[in-house]
């Protein structure tokens, strides 16, 4: 039974929270992700925000771009492409917890040179060490708690030279039954339809992040409702 409430953020975990997931298993579950963010397009709702944060940078300057929470790299992979396109000289580093999903963001990454990719835990002091000019978290806040998240955010912004690009979910009882609906066409493992649904669960209404935005000094934030469900908030030094 998963738990929803339009009040309060769900406290229920993911599978994909358990680090060990590996093999076949989680290349059937990775299948299933870009499945959905290929037909709701979640991608570029981040690459918008990154087009923003840009709009006034000079393109003959290198940008170095962290990804937290990258998985298999999909996203990066779609940085790397508009980047080109867009003829801005970028280095991208995908950061993840689970090893294992490292190395097939590895293999998927061959063709990408720009990309580099390093196994860190967001609250250890290696991440500290890392220069950023942009940092993007694409539907990875929702996995922590509330207070949690400031301290990210905070840490993150102390060490971003322009800003932040948060892409998450709209928590929603529309969302989660559009889910429900969704997964049983489009979605065929188990684990991704429990964990879409927990994800829409631990997800955020406006009112949320607005109140996260006042523990977190910043320039400017901006918050923007997206389809499908979803929430870009820029946070700009």
């Amino acid at each position: 039974m998963i738990f929803f409430s339009t009040h309060t953020r769900s406290p229920q975990s993911e599978i994909m929270d358990d680090f060990s997931l590996q093999g076949t298993e989680m290349e059937s579950l990775l299948t299933d992700l870009k499945r959905v963010n290929t037909l709701l397009g979640g991608i570029r709702i981040t690459t918008s925000g990154i087009k923003m944060l840009l709009k006034y940078h000079p393109k003959y300057k290198k940008v170095r771009i962290v990804d937290l929470g990258c998985g298999d790299g999909e996203l990066l992979r779609q940085c790397a492409l508009w980047g080109r396109k867009n003829k801005f000289h970028f280095e991208l580093i995908g950061v993840d917890a689970n090893p294992h999903i490292l190395k097939e963001a590895q293999a998927r990454s061959k063709a990408y040179p720009e990309i580099k990719y390093r196994v860190l835990n967001i609250f250890s002091d290696e991440i500290k060490t890392l220069t950023i000019d942009i940092c993007l978290c694409t539907l990875f806040l929702h996995h922590f708690k509330n207070e949690d998240i400031i301290k990210i955010l905070n840490n993150l912004l102390a060490q971003s030279r322009i800003g932040l690009v948060v892409n998450d979910l709209h928590r929603s009882r529309t969302a989660f039954q559009l889910f429900k609906a969704f997964s049983a066409i489009f979605i065929c493992t188990k684990i991704a339809r429990h964990d879409g649904l927990v994800s829409v669960a631990r997800g955020f209404r406006k009112k949320d992040l607005e109140d996260l935005s006042q523990e977190i000094p910043v320039t400017k934030h901006q918050i923007n409702w997206k389809w499908a469900f979803r929430y870009q908030w820029l946070l700009v030094k």
